[in-house]
């Protein structure tokens, strides 16, 4: 990242025109059999060690939703998971489920706490949404939104790279990043960005109903969101290269804006 009309349909996707899902790797599978989204199967490597019992624990978990388990050679697990790091486990899910807006308000008030929303603004590495996502979990982020088109959205390697965070934290997937902003604002809350010139980042006060912007990996956040954004904070560079990460930018400003709500007492 750069340290560069209401909406007519915010409503989440319908999950039903996207493919089956795998979710790969132990905690990930952990967390997706404990949630209340729909499993389909489950598959073992066979003479799979379990050193830690987490094989153990899922396989009770997977009984205890009358899941199909199938003993398979880790060839078909390397295929199924596209020869990602699949520790002997994989679990296949219907489609990932995309939140709507007001899911994300809904959670908020689950919590007790007042909103605080992550906007990225087109991110395309799957790794970044998924460190995102687990930062936000471990942050107490209310929820993320990102838009429909041009970005990647839920994904087996996002749910890999959240350790299991997807299941927790709700994603809303919208047509118009700008409409949404424009009604997130008519409901009161204040919305961030982030750019090479702003306010000092450890300045910034996020008490309150906030959302904050994360820009492409590559041009920052778009114009047109510029245009809309109450403040610019920026995070001082001393070093030769003037950009981050987004994934590590957004964790530098998830966890200001918990330093700022959860104030350390005296």
């Amino acid at each position: 990242m750069k340290n560069d009309n209401r909406s007519q349909d915010h409503r989440s996707d319908d999950s039903q025109d996207q493919p089956e899902e795998f979710v790969i790797g132990r905690h990930p599978v952990v967390a997706a059999l404990k949630s209340e989204n729909p499993v389909n199967k489950l598959f073992i490597q066979s003479g799979i060690k379990d050193d830690d019992n987490i094989i153990s624990e899922i396989m009770k978990l997977a009984h205890k939703k009358r899941l199909v388990i199938s003993k398979v050679p880790k060839q078909k697990l390397d295929k199924l998971s596209n020869n990602q790091n699949h520790q002997g486990v994989v679990l296949s899910i219907a489609a990932f489920k995309y939140a709507t807006i007001d899911d994300l308000f809904a959670n908020a008030k689950k919590q007790a706490v007042e909103p605080f929303f992550v906007i990225l603004d087109n991110i395309e590495d799957p790794h970044n949404l998924g460190s995102i996502i687990r930062t936000a979990d471990a942050a107490g982020v209310s929820g993320i939104i990102i838009p429909k088109h041009r970005a990647v959205g839920l994904t087996a390697t996002v749910s890999k790279t959240s350790a299991g965070a997807i299941e927790r934290v709700p994603v809303a997937r919208v047509t118009n990043l700008s409409a949404t902003i424009k009604e997130l604002k008519q409901r009161g809350m204040w919305v961030f960005g982030t750019d090479v010139s702003g306010t000092d980042y450890r300045r910034w006060d996020a008490k309150g109903s906030i959302a904050v912007i994360i820009g492409n990996e590559g041009k920052g956040i778009s114009p047109l969101l510029k245009k809309q954004v109450d403040e610019m904070l920026t995070i001082p560079m001393v070093g030769d290269i003037q950009s981050l990460n987004a994934s590590v930018a957004a964790s530098i400003l998830i966890y200001q804006g918990f330093n700022s709500r959860h104030p350390l007492s005296k």
